[in-house]
This record gives C-alpha cells, structure tokens and sequence, in this order.
C-alpha cells in the first residue's frame, strides 16, 4: 500500500516540479498567437476549451496502453511500477511535451515535419514510414482488442464489432474535429475516471491488500530478461511514440501555449497514473504464473473483464468494461486522423475539402481492414518496438531543437539514450529482430548508445547555429 502511495505521490509531484523545468527550458510564450488563433479552418484548426483539449489528449493517447502494457509488465515484479514513475516523469512527459509544443510553435506540424527540422530532410522519409506504420498498427490494434472485449460482453460475433468501430473511426477521420471527437470525449472521460478510479477504490476497500508482498527478484513465469522487455512491453504508461503523432492534434487547438504543460505534460503524468493502478492490480490480484495462464488465454482483456465483474459487481464491472472499451476506440480513432494529416503535410494536399480527406482517408481504412487479418500478438510485438523507436527519435529531435535553441538538452538526450539503448538491444536479441545472444546483445545496444551520445555531446559543444525564431 505504502510503496504505491509513494509512487502515485512521485507522479503528482514530478508534475509539479519537473514538469515546471521542462516548461521553464522550454520558455513559452503567452502572448504568442497559437496556430489554433492564427491559421484556423474549422477542421483540424480548431480552438477549444482548455478541460476538452486536455481529456481530448488523455484519451488520444491512452488507448489500451496504460492498460494491458503494465498488466503484462507486472509480470516482471514491481521493477513496473518503478519504470512507469521513472518514465513518465523524465521521459514520457518530456517527449509529449516537445513533440505538442514544438508543434504550436511551428504552426501545428506534424511529427516528420518537425523532424526533418532539426535532424534533416531524409530523417523527415524514415520519420514519415515509422509514422505512418506505427499510426496504422495502433489503429488495426484499437480495432481487434475492443471488438473482442466487446463481443466477449455481449456475446455477439467479433465481426459486427469491428465493421462498426471501423465506420466511427472513418467517420472520426473526415470529419471537424470538434464534431464527433470534441462532443464524444467528455462522455468517454467520465467512463475512463469511473473505471480506473473505480478499481482502486474496490481494491482497497474490498480487502484486496495493495502490493501485499514487494519482491524485486526475477519473478517472469517463462524467465525472460526484464532488460529490455519490460521496457517494451510496458510503454504507454511510461513513453510512448505513438503520443507524438498524436500531440499535433491538440497543438491546433491549443488556445494558449500557457496551457502546454497540462494538456501535454499532465495528460502524460494521468496516464501514468492509470498504469500504475492496473500494473498493481496486476501484482495484488494474481500470482504471476496465474496472470500469465491468464493473459496467455487470448490478450490481457481477459484479465480487465474478470478484475472488473470481480471487484465492481456486475453492473459496475459492465461499465467498468466499457470504459476500457472506449480507451482504444479514442485513440484508434486519432490514430487513423493523425495518418490522414500527415500524409496530407507531406504531399502538400490541403484538407478543408472534403474530396481531398477523402482521398487521403479511404486508401488508409483499406489497408487498416486489410491489417486486422493479422494475428493481434504479431501486431503487438512490431507495435512495441517500432513505438519506442519512435520515441528514441523524437527524444533526440527534441535535444538537437533545445541545442539550436542555445537551451540545455540534458532533459531530452539522456531519455533519448536510455529508450535507445533499450530499442538496440530489443531489435538485436529478439526473434523478430535479428536473434542475437542475449548478453551480445545488451553489450551492442549500450555500444551503439554510447556512440550515439559521445556523437551528439560533440554536436552540443560545437559552435550552435543560430537559435531559429518560427
């Protein structure tokens, strides 16, 4: 109970505190008109109130991440929650930070854009595939898991569900955003607070003893190494690329860039949050061999819908459930968006017209539909690299823009080097990867980190280019 007091405490604190550094390094400025002011459009470009951008941006960016990630993370001990703490503070809410407001500072660019600023033009290309697959995995993921739960609910076949899901995500992608999305999410906000504050409050006053024994030794029923799998698997929660093509949505809707740290920074630290309740219940509720025969019987949605009828009653369970239906539906929903503008930016094709986001949106939902024929546990392990490898980018994208702006880059690099190391090491020991031995393995990827870093600190002592003024 302590120890997850203490690290729930660690997450409200690293808001206030470190959250208040990164914005101070930053330097905002409030009287600077956001893109949501100056190139607005009724579509994308859409000033909102400051509490739906900020849930807009929480559900965008939780999907069924902060979910499933630490359940199976859980796995590995409580090492998870330490990661999800560590991570959010000084990883994850820096990387969504950066990657929001260096878009409202640049007029609501989206991610490849803003790399190919800092790194360059053909990091701009690798940026726009790992984009564009990382948007693509996440949308086919969002589709399958919520239709499975769904039909599992409600005893009706897993196909009425994803044809549904898919013709609200379509309708979500070519619509304003403030039509379906601006008007649906404060429902799906209140069905999210329900269910993860619902399960802390069963688990606590149910008798379920929170972490009753903290054991820190290798506790993975199948033995597998915690570095670097725990740091894939448990990603949302802690970092997560797919967060920063989704923080370019909200950069459009930013009414002021005062208001940067909450919608960015806290909607990384509430996710947090809800990680560390569900990688707990994880802990608390099951033995890690039972939590894995678990998981193992199909996803972790098992293990949500047995954790929620049992703690929340069955009224309470079913709405418990939806509302972990709804996390991916709000993220695939985005996810589908984000592709379709994206694409647009980089081919240069306005999308006021309807015509022209259709265009763009339905070749996406083919191959989207084409994608869901894939096995979900294939899926996921290709979405948790190519999510941090993402992430690494972004992070070091982040360090050379603070460099170019004469400002300290620590609060980005060192992240940037640690994801690194973790995606090298994973691509290098993994089957899908290239099946290096284990101990190879961790040594490449601290290598390549090292040289990577000893590279970039030489970059930051060099005679910086002038700061650019977008």
């Amino acid at each position: 109970m302590i120890f997850f007091l203490v690290c729930a405490l660690a997450l409200v604190l690293g808001y206030g505190l470190y959250g208040v550094l990164v914005e101070r390094i930053f330097r905002i400025d409030v009287n600077r008109p956001t893109p949501a002011i100056t190139q607005a459009d009724a579509v994308d470009y859409v000033k909102l109130p400051l509490w739906k951008t900020f849930l807009i941006q929480l559900l965008d960016i939780a999907g069924i991440g902060p979910i499933f990630g630490p359940l199976m993370a859980a796995l590995y001990g409580p090492q998870a929650l330490l990661w999800i703490v560590l991570g959010s503070i000084f990883a994850g809410g820096v990387h969504d930070f950066f990657s929001g407001m260096m878009s409202v500072r640049f007029s609501g660019e989206n991610l490849p854009t803003l790399v190919g600023r800092t790194i360059g033009r053909q990091m701009r290309v690798v940026m726009l595939f790992f984009s564009l697959l990382l948007l693509l995995l996440v949308g086919v993921v969002f589709v399958t898991s919520p239709a499975a739960m769904l039909s599992t609910l409600m005893g009706v076949p897993i196909q009425y569900f994803i044809i549904s899901i898919f013709i609200y995500y379509f309708l979500a992608t070519i619509l304003p955003i403030d039509k379906i999305i601006g008007r649906l999410y404060p429902i799906f906000g209140l069905l999210l607070l329900f269910m993860s504050g619902g399960i802390l409050i069963a688990m606590m006053s149910n008798g379920h003893e929170l972490l009753p024994h903290l054991n820190f030794a290798q506790t993975h029923p199948e033995n597998l190494p915690l570095w670097p799998l725990m740091f894939i698997t448990l990603s949302c929660g802690a970092i997560s690329g797919f967060h920063s093509t989704q923080s370019p949505l909200m950069s459009r809707c930013l009414d002021n860039e005062k208001h940067g740290r909450l919608v960015f920074y806290g909607a990384m630290i509430a996710e947090g949050l809800i990680a560390l309740i569900w990688a707990s219940a994880g802990l608390s509720l099951y033995e890690p061999a039972e939590l894995a025969a678990k998981i193992n019987q199909g996803t972790a949605s098992v293990v949500v819908n047995e954790t929620c009828r049992n703690l929340l009653g069955r009224f309470g369970g079913f709405i418990a459930v939806l509302g972990v239906v709804v996390l991916p539906i709000t993220s695939g929903d985005t996810a589908f968006r984000s592709a379709r503008l994206i694409i647009s930016e980089f081919i240069h094709l306005p999308q006021k017209s309807i015509l022209k986001r259709l265009i763009i949106s339905v070749p996406l939902f083919l191959i989207g539909i084409v994608l869901t024929r894939i096995d979900f546990s294939v899926i996921w392990r290709y979405f948790g690299w190519s999510n941090q490898t993402l992430a690494a980018l972004v992070l070091w994208s982040s360090a050379v823009f603070l460099v170019q702006q004469n400002k300290p880059h620590w609060i980005a690099s060192v992240p940037a080097a640690f994801v690194t190391a973790v995606v090298v090491t994973f691509i290098s020991y993994a089957k899908i990867g290239f099946g290096l031995p284990y101990q190879f393995s961790v040594i490449f990827g601290f290598g390549i980190t090292l040289f990577l870093f000893i590279a970039f600190a030489s970059f930051a002592h060099m005679k910086r280019k002038p700061a650019m003024r977008p």
